[in-house]
């Protein structure tokens, strides 16, 4: 992890609070957020259901402002989605009209940029993904792992400096979330981009990133930051591994507490 040598951050955040007003109702989504995220960084942020992580990753898109404190890109302050910062949901939205090259060329086309700059990236990113064969097939053909490809090579075609991916594999079936979590590793290895992966499956956040964020139950908070040194290229047999599970029980034992917390507060 040499990229955290004297560098400067590309995503600082700075005391960082989120609240929404609802029917007359304040409900603190976050509160006092530190984190930084280097250049070529895998980070996962980790915590229990509705503590918040989406609205993180929503205020470092742009898509969402604090009530106080900063999101910083790059020494910025973030106001605004930006293509720099690219996103990957859940469900990849795809137009049902365009085949599987048109919807991943879409986004440079309708920037008026000529095919001589985004095909030469355009058929590569389509190998790496394993899309090479299906370049001519519609959404409705294909799998859902297929589609979620599909919704990654959109992004990476527009050659982001940040993937900011919100659960993308949440909504997959057990075998295809591995492939596509090995797929997105040897993406990674080979361009070392930096991603930003929200999820709330502790396996998943650490077989994937460099370094993995716990928060709290709301309001979100960072409870531990935890560094993973498992050795890399990481494939899915690392998850039977001794260390794997150490690291697997600490942060289950650090979620567990939050959940139960939250379940008080609840009865309270």
């Amino acid at each position: 992890m040499d990229y955290l040598s004297s560098k400067s951050p590309l995503i600082q955040i700075e005391g960082l609070s989120k609240r929404f007003d609802k029917r007359g109702l304040h409900i603190d989504a976050l509160a006092d957020i530190n984190i930084s995220i280097y250049s070529g960084e895998f980070v996962a942020i980790l915590g229990p259901s509705g503590c918040g992580k989406s609205t993180l990753l929503n205020v470092i898109a742009g898509f969402d402002t604090p009530n106080s404190g900063l999101a910083l890109f790059r020494g910025n302050p973030v106001s605004s989605p930006s293509p720099k910062r690219a996103v990957v949901f859940q469900e990849p939205a795809l137009f049902p009209w365009l085949t599987v090259i048109d919807n991943i060329i879409f986004g440079p086309r309708m920037q008026g940029k000529s095919s001589v700059e985004y095909m030469p990236r355009a058929e590569r990113i389509i190998q790496q993904v394993g899309l090479e064969k299906f370049a001519k097939h519609y959404p409705s053909e294909l799998s859902g792992g297929m589609l979620q490809r599909v919704g990654i090579a959109r992004v990476l075609v527009m050659d982001p400096e940040v993937l900011l991916m919100d659960e993308p594999f949440g909504a997959l079936d057990a075998q295809t979330r591995t492939v596509m979590q090995e797929l997105l590793l040897d993406v990674w290895e080979r361009d070392h981009q930096t991603i930003v992966f929200i999820t709330h499956d502790i396996e998943e956040a650490l077989l994937l990133a460099d370094t993995v964020h716990v928060m709290t139950a709301r309001p979100g908070q960072i409870k531990r930051t935890i560094k993973v040194s498992l050795p890399r290229p990481r494939s899915a047999e690392l998850t039977t591994t001794p260390i794997f599970n150490a690291l697997k029980l600490e942060i289950l034992r650090l979620i567990r507490e939050e959940a139960m917390q939250a379940a008080k507060d609840a009865v309270i």
